[in-house]
């Protein structure tokens, strides 16, 4: 029981890293939605480099390149279909404080955290200098992507609070992702793969059809430009993370 206690332990304060917005509360409205637009391009750069630097890749190791982008795929329509009944069932009167794509990228992300925490319990159940190594690997990782999402839900309409709420309880899914790997870790290990191209595949849509469009949208060429240039900063920093993988 003692390798589950600091399982949990790890998860947790991997999950801590979600909180990151709070930093942003102190801002006044007018401050944050003028720095909004780079959030979304944050977000879109990093939710992308996520999905093909990352997760497809790791995809990869345990499923064929057909199987992968077969599952990628089914969840990009999954994720369209679903998008689309959220905003029927939230927009359909003209009214729509919160746009789906916010519950959507917390459904991803809860996929995302869960799988995480799967990776750091078994790299413990392996040797405990292995976890640790691992657990400061994902915090690392997650860093950015949390900005990432806390950006995502921000834009989608969440107030800062609830945004930071929801953000840090999707992030506890990573602890559920630890105790499910520590229980179940044979069982877990023939899955992974097909929850990393699922969530591949969300993270994808997301990025491509919600948050690109958006900065699209900007008229201003130099705001334009800086935003193109936190958009590839967002991807540079997922290949940068790149370096921390085992």
């Amino acid at each position: 029981m003692g390798i589950l206690f600091i399982i949990l332990l790890a998860t947790f304060i991997v999950s801590l890293g979600s909180l990151i917005g709070i930093f942003t509360l102190r801002l006044q409205e007018e401050r944050l939605s003028k720095i909004l637009i780079f959030l979304v391009a944050l977000s879109a750069g990093a939710l992308l480099g996520g999905a093909f630097l990352h997760l497809m890749p790791e995809a990869l190791e345990g499923l064929s390149g057909s199987a992968v982008f077969t599952i990628t795929l089914l969840s990009f329509i999954l994720f369209f279909f679903i998008e689309k009944v959220l905003h029927w069932h939230h927009c359909h009167k003209g009214h729509c404080d919160i746009h789906a794509f916010g519950y959507l990228n917390l459904a991803g992300d809860a996929i995302h955290n869960f799988i995480d925490g799967v990776i750091i319990a078994a790299a413990f159940l392996v040797d405990i200098k292995l976890g640790l190594a691992t657990s400061l690997a994902v915090a690392l990782h997650e860093i950015p992507q949390e900005i990432s999402d806390y950006g995502v839900l921000l834009y989608s309409g969440f107030s800062k609070y609830k945004a930071l709420w929801a953000n840090f309880m999707v992030a506890l899914t990573a602890i559920l992702g630890g105790v499910a790997g520590y229980f179940l870790a044979t069982e877990l290990e023939s899955a992974l793969p097909y929850l990393l191209a699922f969530a591949a595949g969300s993270f994808i849509y997301i990025s491509t059809s919600d948050l690109i469009p958006e900065i699209r949208k900007e008229e201003d060429l130099k705001k334009s430009i800086k935003s193109f240039g936190v958009f590839l900063f967002g991807v540079l920093l997922m290949f940068a993370t790149k370096l921390l993988d085992f």
